[in-house]
């Protein structure tokens, strides 16, 4: 069996932000209150480590199921699977439909 690499590997270009995007993230994005049944999309903030969920799941939408401390539970498809992962809201943005 090959070697772990460890839980980030291979994450470079992935987690990369642009340069007018770097520094401290924004208060609102921290104070936005996400409702169960809200749809969101997982994009993970790779200055924040805290709650930062797997890589596989980045640009994902899944639906909010509850609220736990300063997380949230929340439900993701993968592949056939229905997955719940627990991510804080530094990780997570509204999804809104484009017409």
């Amino acid at each position: 069996m090959k070697k772990s690499k460890g839980y980030c590997a291979g994450t470079r270009r992935l987690f990369k932000k642009a340069p007018r995007e770097r520094g401290k993230t924004r208060i609102s994005k921290l104070l936005y209150e996400y409702q169960p049944g809200n749809q969101v999309v997982i994009k993970i903030d790779p200055s924040i480590q805290k709650g930062m969920p797997h890589r596989r799941y980045h640009g994902k939408v899944g639906v909010v199921l509850r609220k736990l401390g300063q997380s949230y539970s929340v439900s993701v498809t993968q592949g056939n699977a229905t997955k719940e992962i627990i991510v804080r809201p530094e990780h997570l943005e509204p999804y809104k439909v484009s017409l």
